[in-house]
């Protein structure tokens, strides 16, 4: 039987996506990863988690990124604007 890892329930953390039996979200992890922690050190400060469901976070979130590329070169993306401020001193 395969285990569900990664769960989303509109009555945990407003149905955000979590490591399922944990309040901990997929976002959370992807905090911590792109901070420069690694695995190892995300199990340091959450020893309860396991180095699987760290992966499984991961590997949702880069699901979900590729779900949301353009299938081909035929479909293009909406342009992307930038916005900047420059404050004057």
């Amino acid at each position: 039987m395969k285990q569900t890892h990664i769960i989303s329930d509109p009555k945990v953390l407003g149905g955000k996506p979590v490591i399922s039996g944990t309040r901990i979200s997929v976002e959370l992890i992807l905090d911590r990863v792109a901070s420069g922690m690694s695995v190892k050190e995300i199990l340091k400060d959450y020893p309860h988690l396991t180095a699987k469901q760290v992966q499984a976070a991961l590997s949702y979130a880069r699901s979900l990124v590729i779900k949301k590329s353009p299938r081909s070169k035929m479909d293009q993306p909406e342009p992307t604007t930038l916005y900047t401020h420059e404050i004057s001193r």
